[in-house]
């Protein structure tokens, strides 16, 4: 059995299939991320294909010194924001699925409801912040990978999580007001 590294040398020399190991081992966390800053399922799948793409076209100038999940989720938030940069309005959320079989069917509504509401909150960032907040909080990742991943400096991640937090906490409580 061959490990990371070695599908990643084995690509590097065009070796398709052990790129399609690396794809089969990361899509769901690319998806996820593409997911959570684009808003729309389908979109997320296209974005996700084209990370991919991206990333077996740029091999060459991976760091092998820097986790290759973190690079994938670089070019992923970079694509993800030049998608946001161009969309002209938002748009509509996809309906999530509501749960496995025979689970409560309140009970998973009630999930897919807060789902999308943190969807929403989400959508109302910008896509650098989006991003930010995503690879932060989803991914675990440190201000200093956000950083490196965003081309951004570390005080500037701070920053821009630390106002993202704000905005998401006052648009939660004015919404919740509203109710």
């Amino acid at each position: 059995m061959m490990d990371e590294t070695g599908w990643i040398q084995r690509a590097r020399e065009g070796d398709v299939g052990a790129f399609g190991r690396l794809v089969q081992t990361y899509q769901t966390p690319v998806y996820n991320l593409a997911c959570r800053m684009l808003g729309d399922r389908m979109e997320a799948e296209d974005a996700a294909q084209e990370t991919f793409l991206r990333a077996f076209r740029s091999l060459n100038r991976y760091d092998p010194g820097r986790p290759f999940l973190t690079w994938l989720l670089s070019i992923a938030a970079h694509h993800c924001i030049d998608r946001l940069r161009r969309r002209r309005p938002a748009l509509p959320l996809d309906s999530l699925p509501l749960g496995s079989d025979g689970e409560d069917p309140e009970a998973a509504l009630e999930r897919r409801e807060a789902r999308e509401r943190v969807q929403q909150l989400l959508m109302a960032l910008s896509p650098v912040d989006r991003a930010a907040v995503t690879l932060r909080y989803w991914y675990d990742c440190s201000y200093e990978e956000i950083a490196g991943m965003l081309d951004l400096t570390v005080s500037a991640v701070k920053s821009r999580l630390h106002r993202a937090r704000r905005r998401l906490a006052r648009t939660l409580v004015e919404t919740t007001d509203e109710v």
